[in-house]
């Protein structure tokens, strides 16, 4: 089934077609004068899109979702704060279906912000601030190399949105994915009475996403290890930025591990293992250091989900699934040493042992000091070369361990390029971030424009003073960072 809709773009309905009870049919609210406030020409590319028709009234209304006929909302459960919600789902979007992109694979284009639907918990709309940020970590992740969504574009819908007293320019965001099947998705369908919804959705998946399942002597075990392998990559790769997801609930974890739903995150400034920013998370349950940790725990649920389909006539499928996914910690600690392997400079010869040790006691000398995360690991860069002065400034004073600490990783040969490599100059800082969102909401675009430059070229030095602030740490007089859902 394929509907086409202007331009040569034709949305194949796969989710529809293969899995209707886990979709409902929804129609955006029309908005009254949309227009493109950011659009995304690489991603526009790789999918074969023509740029000009996607900036032309036809296709920013399909951006906004009018005329698109077929989109769906998705239906899901999930454990959200740890406690099980039976159905949660696209409360504020809808899926249009599914794009061949250039290389002939298949994405999800999905709009976020279209209005109620019959899942939603408050009123279904989103605004321009939230929508936008969603977009520019998107940006960001992908240009550092993590696994995630990215944004087509972002349409103001000309419409206001009033919450708590507050007037805010509504906004629709069209993201791509190579899937928005989450792990809640699974436990929706396990719950569901229905023996063969688990397993034709396991079935989507594997022909999808993990094509080499199908081939295992137990296609769905070898599935449950390939997300679980996905997983612990992806979250290493948060942990190497310092980057705090901010609700990882298991509807915000796609099974394809690429991070979804940029509300609540941020990246930590002064290094604090116990670090989160979300104003839900009262106690912390989804900090910085928590994350592995927490991850393992949802892929434990989605282990429950997939245990029907596990067995076989010597092991029980419950005891299969948990099996598996009992080795996330060991392939999270193999990547994170990979990965920060290379953030020290080292060469392969270092063993997982030395990393690990190093990173540690690094680590513990960072917040103890508070020293910036992510300025600290690229001075390491100069400190390797021979120039010390902008590593140890970071510090107060002579610190004893920090000269033993240099002497061990400086004798193990550490390479300027190699870290240069793996350790950015600039991320998403989040008080510029919020400077940049809220210039936007009023008008203008040009702060939010030169951050997404700098983001997407995360690793060039750009030698004007006035690029130094994003590279800078957060001015020690800001009140500590909080971020919101943006429901």
């Amino acid at each position: 089934m394929t509907e086409r809709i202007g331009a040569g773009i034709a949305f194949e309905n796969v989710w529809e077609r293969e899995l209707p009870e886990l979709s409902i049919p929804v129609r955006a609210v029309t908005p009254p004068a949309p227009d493109m406030v950011a659009l995304n020409e690489d991603v526009a590319g790789a999918l074969g899109m023509d740029v000009a028709w996607l900036r032309s009234p036809d296709g920013v209304r399909m951006l906004a979702g009018v005329g698109t006929g077929r989109a769906v909302a998705q239906v899901y459960a999930g454990h959200q704060w740890g406690q099980y919600r039976p159905i949660l789902g696209d409360g504020r979007a809808a899926l249009l279906g599914e794009l061949r992109d250039t290389s002939g694979r298949m994405r999800d284009l999905h709009l976020k912000g279209i209005g109620p639907t019959p899942m939603s918990r408050v009123d279904g709309f989103a605004t321009l601030g939230p929508m936008l940020r969603e977009f520019l970590l998107g940006e960001a992740m992908h240009a550092l190399g993590v696994p995630t969504t990215r944004a087509l574009a972002v349409v103001s819908t000309g419409a206001t949105r009033v919450r708590d007293g507050e007037r805010s320019p509504r906004a629709i965001l069209a993201r791509t994915a190579s899937t928005h099947v989450r792990i809640g998705t699974f436990e929706y369908a396990a719950r569901h009475h229905d023996p063969g919804l688990v397993r034709r959705l396991a079935d989507h998946v594997i022909q999808r996403h993990y094509p080499a399942a199908a081939a295992a002597p137990q296609p769905y075990r070898a599935l449950l290890a390939a997300i679980v392998e996905a997983v612990a990559r992806t979250t290493a790769h948060w942990m190497r930025l310092g980057f705090v997801h901010g609700v990882l609930s298991t509807d915000n974890v796609l099974v394809s591990a690429e991070t979804i739903d940029y509300g609540p995150c941020a990246f930590v400034d002064g290094y604090d293992p116990e670090a989160f920013f979300s104003s839900l998370d009262t106690h912390g349950r989804y900090a910085y250091a928590r994350q592995p940790e927490i991850m393992a725990w949802n892929l434990q649920r989605l282990a429950e989900a997939l245990s029907s389909l596990c067995a076989d006539g010597r092991t029980s499928g419950e005891n299969a699934a948990h099996e598996i996914v009992a080795a996330f910690d060991a392939r999270y600690r193999a990547h994170r040493a990979d990965l920060f392997r290379d953030k020290l400079g080292w060469d392969e010869g270092a063993s997982t042992e030395e990393v690990d040790a190093a990173t540690r006691d690094i680590l513990t000398l960072l917040h103890t000091h508070d020293v910036d995360f992510t300025g600290f690991w690229h001075d390491l860069a100069t400190a390797a070369a021979g120039d010390e002065r902008a590593v140890r400034s970071r510090f107060l004073g002579r610190v004893r361990e920090l000269d033993e600490w240099l002497g061990r990783w400086k004798a193990r040969g550490p390479a300027p390029e190699r870290i240069r490599a793996a350790n950015p100059i600039y991320i998403p800082r989040n008080h510029i971030v919020e400077e940049a969102l809220e210039a936007a909401v009023g008008g203008d675009l040009a702060p939010f424009e030169t951050l997404l430059a700098l983001v997407r070229s995360p690793y060039t030095p750009r030698e004007a003073p006035a690029y130094r602030r994003y590279a800078a740490s957060a001015p020690a007089e800001l009140p500590p960072h909080r971020t919101f859902c943006g429901t």
